[in-house]
């Protein structure tokens, strides 16, 4: 009797693709979901208050250099008791005053110190945003191909799982046909029962992610868009590692901090230095006293209005201030020492980054043209493996090793394919040139506008264009193209089984006892 032939892979993958032709295409393009992200995240919207604040920070330093201007005014009301030899007064004497009084710093050089560590503590604050924006365009990209990577999972979990069932039930029809044995239907059983179990994870996995990726945007039920197909990376664009390291070094942010934190080091030593120098002041005010019973310095008890006018050069020379300058100058060199070792380790630190994310990127690319041949390879010999178990050269185990084989590549090929888009965003963030425009080349690999993509939208009943091979093989079982058709196997022809029966043995004489004799 012969065996019945299993399906092929791609009704398989058919039988999933059915089920989510029927449901409506709607999904969130990358760009898209940045956008909510940015108007939502905590931690981007916590980063954009504190760039707030360190504006409001460095203009509080100028006003060190600018003039102080205050208006006052008091009303008293002393008793006074005056004796003298001709006189004896009991009176109370009521004052109000007023007045405005200016003060302009001529020669205050701490003032000019810290007023120019403030220019240099607002481009740290601008950075520091840069800093918060390119982490969110990469933990929004990564959340977003997370939920991808997922999907396909949970796919491929789902199309393999109608494979093991499609070889379990062709195991169990050929044992009770008596051409297979009972361990064929054991191994494909506990092969189904494994692949239950990694759906079910499959499953848990992408419910995480999702959520995940809900709560960095502010929506709920994302769909995110799947690639296009045929997936096309975005190249390396300049193909040298030694003009990324350039670049960083020029504009990165970090590296543009320490550079700024340095410069404000050194104008702290400016700033304690100037307390050995004086310093020179004009003062301007006018006052108006008016005391209605008179004043206190006068026995006449008539109104008294006094109308003062001043102007002013007040200076400051300080003499000594028991070694605090000195000891000052002293910690401020330290400081600034210290901020440019800080400097030069930034410098190393993301020349090796940047480095690690090129070389990073470039073995991405390659693993991913090398799983692309690896899955053409795994379809072959899945495709062999099945032909050879139908003429009886393979069994049941080689065919279900070649299904788990194949799967687990298409799942690599998919995450590398995530990897290299992701890469290319964690490449420009090591260099500090990512914005929220190169976001767009990663957008135009998405099936966005009716763009040919395997699926018609995101969804976890059925792999994205990431799993797919560029170049689709022909199954082993079909004639490939300009070939003739593979030639039928004849089974091979075992003779019965017909043992002759066993020959009873015969038991031996018994043996012969002789008397002896008597004496």
């Amino acid at each position: 009797m012969p065996v019945p032939r299993p399906l092929p892979l791609s009704a398989a993958l058919a039988t999933v693709f059915a089920a989510a032709i029927a449901l409506p295409a709607h999904g969130q393009s990358l760009i898209e979901l940045y956008d909510a992200a940015r108007g939502f995240d905590a931690t981007y919207q916590g980063a954009r208050a504190q760039y707030d604040a360190n504006l409001a920070r460095a203009a509080q330093a100028k006003a060190g250099i600018l003039p102080a201007v205050g208006l006052s005014a008091n009303a008293t009301a002393t008793h006074q008791e005056l004796s003298t030899d001709t006189l004896s007064l009991n009176r109370g004497i009521p004052t109000q005053a007023a007045g405005i009084n200016a003060t302009q710093p001529l020669y205050r050089p701490a003032n000019w110190a810290v007023w120019e560590q403030s220019k240099r503590q607002l481009g740290i604050a601008e950075d520091t945003l840069k800093i918060a924006e390119q982490d969110l365009v990469v933990r929004v990209s990564q959340a977003y191909f997370d939920v991808l990577s997922s999907q396909d999972s949970l796919a491929l979990v789902r199309a393999q799982k109608i494979g093991v069932a499609e070889q379990l039930a062709s195991a169990k029809r050929n044992f009770e046909v008596g051409t297979s044995t009972i361990t064929d239907t054991r191994e494909a059983q506990a092969r189904y029962d494994l692949v239950l179990a990694q759906e079910i994870a499959a499953e848990n996995d992408l419910q995480v992610k999702k959520i995940v990726l809900d709560q960095l945007v502010g929506r709920t039920g994302t769909q995110p868009i799947p690639l296009a197909a045929p997936v096309a990376l975005p190249p390396v664009q300049p193909a040298d590692i030694n003009a990324w390291v350039t670049q960083a070094d020029d504009i990165h942010p970090a590296i543009d901090q320490a550079r700024l934190g340095l410069e404000v080091a050194k104008l702290e030593v400016e700033k304690a230095q100037a307390g050995h120098k004086p310093t020179l002041d004009a003062q301007l005010g006018y006052n108006v006293t008016n005391n209605p019973n008179g004043s206190t310095t006068s026995t006449t008890t008539g109104k008294v209005r006094v109308n003062a006018a001043s102007i002013a050069l007040v200076f400051n020379m300080p003499l000594f201030a028991g070694f605090a300058t000195e000891n000052r100058v002293k910690e401020t060199l330290a400081l600034e020492e210290n901020s440019r070792q800080t400097l030069e380790s930034t410098r190393r630190s993301v020349s090796q980054a940047t480095r690690s994310a090129y070389l990073g990127l470039i073995s991405g690319a390659g693993q991913v043209k090398a799983l692309e041949a690896a899955e053409a390879s795994s379809q072959s010999a899945l495709d062999a493996n099945r032909l050879g178990y139908q003429v009886g050269v393979r069994i049941n185990i080689d065919v279900l090793n070649s299904q788990a084989q194949l799967f687990q590549t298409k799942r690599d090929l998919a995450v590398a394919r995530y990897n290299v888009l992701v890469g290319n965003l964690k490449l420009r963030q090591a260099n500090g040139t990512l914005s929220a425009d190169d976001l767009q080349a990663i957008n135009d690999t998405l099936a966005i506008g009716g763009r040919a993509s395997v699926q018609s939208e995101a969804s976890p009943t059925q792999p994205s264009a990431a799993t797919q091979s560029p170049v689709p093989v022909p199954p082993a079982s079909l004639p490939r193209p300009g070939t003739s058709a593979v030639p039928v196997v004849p089974p091979v022809v075992t003779p019965p089984f017909n043992p002759q029966p066993p020959a009873m043995p015969v038991p031996p004489p018994p043996p012969v006892i002789e008397q002896l004799p008597q004496r």
